[in-house]
């Protein structure tokens, strides 16, 4: 179903079972997938592929000679109906990637809201991206990881697979992530170790002197007291009531996999 308001330019290709919303454009020499669905006011610049099943919220900005939806690197896959399921708002920028999931995990691939992909970014399979993030040029998340709200990741950047990537978490350049990144840190290098707490975007985003001291001070528990990881958790359980932004902590503690950063 092709809403009355869409436009689609002569030289685009849409196949018969897309569904295109009110306001959404697609430019010259795009191609859109028969079971790809996409929300109003979106906008699909000039050749630009997006094969499905794909699912693009309202208001996105999908620049020319990216690849969205295409079936993944995963020598596993043998074409099975998973899916890409991308929010509102996100601006991705010329030859971005993101790839369908794989049924070996949720078989999604899953993007929030207001995320910047610049140039070249990477978005592999059975990912889940937050809220917020941006990812510089040349950044690639490998399959499984998580990248939760606000984080940023540096260019030419490349995330090993099943690591997490905690909230408001700040990777330099080039940065090269085996292992799990607490929210908060600032972290680079190859690989990737902890440089402090990302300050200034905590303030930034309304974060009160109260917070900043507490998530300082586990980050000061967790790096240079000298003592065990398990000890620093029971630590931050005790003052998360206290402190909501500690909360955080223990959510990506328990989804950590591959250890943290140390």
């Amino acid at each position: 179903m092709i809403h009355e308001t869409a436009y689609i330019h002569p030289a685009a290709v849409v196949e018969d079972g897309a569904v295109l919303g009110e306001n959404v454009k697609i430019g010259a020499f795009s191609y859109v997938g028969e079971r790809v669905e996409i929300g109003p006011g979106t906008e699909v610049m000039t050749h630009v592929v997006i094969k499905g099943p794909t699912r693009i919220g309202r208001d996105n900005r999908i620049y020319q000679f990216a690849s969205i939806g295409e079936a993944c690197q995963d020598l596993k896959y043998a074409g099975e109906p998973t899916t890409l399921d991308i929010g509102d708002r996100n601006t991705i920028r010329e030859s971005v990637t993101m790839h369908r999931g794989t049924v070996q995990d949720k078989g999604e691939t899953k993007v929030g809201h207001d995320n910047l992909f610049m140039i070249n970014a990477h978005v592999a399979h059975d990912c889940v991206v937050g809220n917020h993030c941006i990812f510089a040029n040349n950044a690639t998340l490998a399959g499984h990881v998580h990248v939760d709200d606000y984080a940023i990741v540096g260019g030419m950047s490349a995330i090993h697979q099943f690591c997490v990537v905690g909230c408001h978490a700040m990777l330099g350049g080039g940065s090269i992530v085996v292992q799990d990144v607490p929210p908060y840190v600032m972290a680079q290098g190859n690989h990737c170790t902890p440089f402090g707490i990302n300050v200034e975007g905590l303030k930034r985003r309304g974060f009160d002197k109260s917070a900043i001291r507490a998530i300082r001070a586990v980050y000061k528990n967790m790096y240079r007291s000298g003592k065990t990881l398990e000890e620093v958790k029971k630590e931050i359980a005790a003052q998360a009531d206290d402190e909501p932004a500690l909360a955080l902590f223990l959510d990506f503690f328990e989804r950590s996999t591959r250890g943290v950063i140390r």
